[in-house]
């Protein structure tokens, strides 16, 4: 088996000063570590528990069904202040029938980042031994 130590999603942005821009101002992730220079320089983020790395710049936007998923304290704090930095927002917070608080926004390359609360007696509030 591979002892993995750590992982991070990479995007190869099209445009990286607007994706650093909204990733950095408009969804306020903290800098984990910048690496190289000028507009091609490389980014990583701070993901709670994981990192998202910019570095690159793509001629595409990147595969269609690749979504990434941030959890956070409370879904509506958060949809109020994303709509206020400009985020565009696919879908405000909602139930789901599943029990979670999910609401959908885009990065400016299309990416669909779903912005998930999960509520108290959720089961993934649950750890078993802790």
């Amino acid at each position: 088996m591979v002892h993995v130590l750590s992982g991070r999603v990479l995007l190869r942005p099209t445009d990286p000063e607007r994706s650093r821009a909204f990733y950095g101002d408009a969804l306020g992730l903290a800098i984990y570590r910048e690496f190289g220079t000028g507009e091609e320089r490389g980014t990583v983020y701070f993901l709670g528990g994981g990192f998202l790395e910019l570095s690159g710049r793509a001629e595409a936007p990147p595969a269609p069904g690749l979504e990434l998923w941030l959890q956070v304290a409370d879904a509506a704090a958060a949809h109020d202040e994303l709509r206020e930095r400009g985020v565009r927002i696919l879908r405000p917070p909602e139930r789901m029938p599943w029990g979670l608080i999910e609401m959908w926004i885009a990065d400016p390359d299309g990416v669909r980042i779903v912005v998930v609360e999960v509520p108290e007696g959720h089961p993934l509030r649950y750890r078993p031994g802790i």
